[in-house]
């Protein structure tokens, strides 16, 4: 028996079940999306089906691959002869899957090596990682690198490498490219999609990306509450799905709502609250910003582009004072900044991170974190309550921990965090790449509604060009370190001048239409 066929598996967790009873088959080539928000089950039901549940947890029912039968209800031993070569799982994050302190070929020869049990000579190691590099198109020499010395993109194509090395039927893809921006996106999926039709590999694609999940699926299970609410054809289910919550999901994603008429805004046109002019910022002899100008005006939302590399980051901490330019000019209401933290106030600006799971301290409670940014505010303890106010969040979460509120709680507890001081300026860096969609809507919503209400000026750095365009005014695209295109949203990303911004808005287009025969 070919393919993948999964029958009554359940996930089984400390107090109650996680999973209720689902059933799926996949055919050789074939891909199974799996959508769903946080808490959904989608990724307990992927962990099951590589033996990889937390403590704690346990999987019942049955599932074979190519014939074999996994042992769901067992751990350890039982599943070492089955993982790598018969299933594989593929992260999110390349750093996750990739250890820093090797080098990227051994880490793909020790893939084949535990999958057969035979321990490869050097000369077999260096060669066997070299083939697999050469099949995710990268060259010879990444074999003798590190992963911080690779892009997020290469880091993920030796993710695919060391995952594939061991020829598995099954790959489990669990949000492979939620970290990359557009460009790099499309060249990994399309990358995987050739690996899987050579192959006839059966996939399980784990994702929040509806429009990802629409151009690159056979089939779909909309997952809720550990439960399976919609399954079908996935061109039938996004384009006339049946239940509620499939439809809300659909509706609150700003990459199925890219292809409607731009949303023209009156860009604000007080005085300029921050301007960046001539802006330069160098990493030994790379230069990473060069000859940077850009201008937020007073209440205003400027969004900032680019791939990875391009710069966002880098030209969002200079602003924030976390690095150091080393040449140009940054003002904040008319007065010039000096290079550094020290020059900057609480009052002035604050950030906010990507992930909402590392930026709060896990020991304290979510008052604790507020009272602290409070007392630097000057602030009253008692604030607390308006703070979470502010953001939507009921007084009552201040007893709670970071550890019981969701991804999208966590982060409405940082921006809260960053109000505490009332700055003037938000810097929002990539704040809801992490987040599923009716999340991101939710977040996104709370910005802009954040703006109007307090006049906040908002910096807003992402690699999701849908998401830039349902929120911000202006945007700025930066390449390789320069401004190549500036101007209002609608107008850049409706109809671009510069061939970068061209590429950029065709690769989110791409992965907005669907790829597969119906």
């Amino acid at each position: 028996m070919s393919g993948v066929s999964i029958r009554g598996l359940r996930v089984i967790g400390p107090e109650r079940e996680m999973v209720a009873a689902l059933d799926a088959e996949i055919a050789p080539g074939h891909t199974l999306a799996v959508i769903g928000e946080s808490g959904s089950g989608k990724t307990l039901t992927a962990k099951a089906l590589v033996g990889l549940l937390p403590r704690g947890f346990r999987a019942e029912g049955a599932a074979s691959v190519a014939g074999r039968e996994l042992p769901l209800a067992t751990t350890g031993s039982a599943w070492r002869a089955v993982r790598g070569g018969t299933v594989a799982l593929l992260l999110q994050d390349p750093f996750t899957s990739l250890s820093p302190v090797h080098r990227c070929g051994d880490q793909i020869a020790w893939t084949v090596e535990a999958a057969t049990g035979a321990r490869l000579s050097r000369a077999a190691r260096l060669e066997t990682a070299v083939a697999r590099l050469a099949e995710v198109k990268l060259p010879p020499e990444v074999a003798r690198a590190y992963p911080h010395q690779l892009s997020g993109g290469m880091r993920q194509r030796v993710a695919i490498a060391a995952a594939l090395a061991a020829d598995p039927e099954l790959l489990i893809a669990d949000e492979p490219t939620t970290a990359l921006d557009a460009s790099n996106q499309a060249e990994i999926l399309d990358l995987l999609r050739a690996l899987q039709q050579r192959r006839q590999l059966s996939v399980v694609l784990i994702s929040h990306d509806l429009g990802l999940v629409r151009g690159r699926t056979d089939d779909v299970l909309v997952m809720r509450h550990g439960e399976v609410v919609e399954r079908g054809r996935t061109a039938d289910v996004l384009a006339a799905p049946q239940h509620p919550y499939t439809r809300a999901l659909i509706a609150a994603d700003p990459v199925l709502a890219a292809g409607a008429a731009p949303v023209v805004r009156d860009v604000p046109t007080g005085p300029a609250l921050v301007e960046v002019s001539s802006l330069v910022k160098q990493f030994g002899a790379r230069t990473v910003l060069d000859d940077v100008a850009l201008r937020i005006g007073e209440g205003e939302i400027v969004g900032v582009v680019g791939e990875s590399g391009s710069g966002k980051s880098t030209l969002a901490r200079c602003i924030a004072g976390l690095e150091q330019e080393d040449a140009g000019t940054i003002t904040f209401a008319g007065s010039a900044l000096a290079p550094g933290r020290a020059s900057r106030t609480p009052a002035q600006m604050q950030i906010v991170f990507q992930d909402p799971y590392s930026s709060l301290n896990p020991m304290m409670s979510i008052g604790a974190i507020l009272r602290e940014a409070l007392a630097v505010a000057k602030r009253p303890a008692s604030d607390v309550a308006e703070l979470l106010e502010t953001v939507g969040l009921p007084a009552e979460f201040a007893a709670k921990r970071p550890a019981e509120l969701s991804g999208g709680q966590r982060q409405r507890v940082a921006i809260a965090r960053a109000l505490a001081p009332r700055p003037r300026l938000l810097i929002c860096d990539e704040s809801v790449s992490a987040l599923d969609v009716s999340v991101q809507a939710a977040i996104l919503e709370l910005i802009g509604r954040l703006r109007d209400e307090l006049g906040l000026s908002v910096l807003f750095i992402s690699h999701d060009l849908a998401v830039v365009r349902m929120l911000a005014d202006s945007v700025a695209v930066l390449w390789e370190g320069r401004v190549v295109e500036t101007g209002p949203c609608a107008q850049v990303l409706h109809d671009p001048a510069h061939d970068y911004t061209r590429m950029l808005v065709a690769a989110a287009a791409r992965e907005n239409t669907s790829t597969r025969e119906d």
